[in-house]
């Protein structure tokens, strides 16, 4: 099993595109000690040499939805800033969030639809009201279903009822795909500062991973709007 992960510095300083690629290196530490598999799927590099605007990561592993919830959210690199020293601020931003990256395909095939003969309506004659020409067909896995009866004869709206429901899976297929899209973008503008469900330092000579990082319950570190 899988999960993908977007880590997103959204709009913030290049200050937190230098954070992004910091907490990317802690994740990936911290999903070894876990027996979790990273991959880097994506990046986007920053302006700054070594940073990153985003990252994509797949994890796999035993409990990966578990590992994976325990950086979801907003995450904090606290270090002052490697670009201005006379800043104060020392709290850099990231967004996390699992998302889908696959995007959906609906595999076609006859034997999936189920195709009926009935009645046409409407203005045609007495033979085009009275006999079974329309090809009514029902695409079992999706529910869709299509009517077709523009020609007297059966086989005809039949080949065409098949066409036309293809035609419309493939459509709803795109119309998906944009929403997977669409919902990966949204992730960038999701960022809240302060308030984050994880904070990261740099290591301190003599210190540990434990000391210097890790996930918090319920003490706030950072305030909103992103002053540190």
């Amino acid at each position: 099993m899988s999960v993908h992960l977007l880590l997103s510095a959204g709009r913030g300083p290049q200050e937190c595109a230098w954070a992004l690629a910091r907490l990317l290196d802690r994740l990936e530490v911290d999903a070894g000690r876990h027996g979790v598999t990273t991959r880097r799927v994506e990046t986007v590099v920053g302006d700054r040499p070594a940073t990153y605007r985003s990252a994509l990561v797949q994890l796999a592993g035993a409990d990966v939805e578990g590992f994976a919830a325990t950086w979801t959210g907003t995450l904090c690199w606290r270090a002052p800033s490697p670009y201005r020293p006379a800043t104060g601020r020392r709290n850099w931003y990231v967004i996390a969030r699992p998302c889908q990256v696959d995007l959906p395909t609906t595999t076609f095939t006859e034997a999936d639809v189920h195709i009926v003969a009935c009645r046409t309506g409407g203005p045609g004659g007495q033979h085009r009201n009275k006999a079974s020409t329309a090809a009514r067909a029902t695409h079992r896995p999706s529910g869709l279903v299509v009517v077709v009866d523009t020609e007297r004869q059966f086989g005809v709206n039949r080949a065409a009822a098949l066409r036309l429901l293809r035609q419309r899976l493939a459509d709803g297929d795109v119309r998906a795909g944009r929403a997977v899209t669409a919902a990966r973008r949204g992730i960038h503008d999701e960022l809240v500062r302060g308030d984050p469900v994880r904070v990261e330092r740099p290591h301190q000579p003599g210190g540990s991973a434990a000391a210097t990082g890790g996930r918090l319950r319920s003490r706030r570190a950072g305030r909103p709007g992103g002053r540190g």
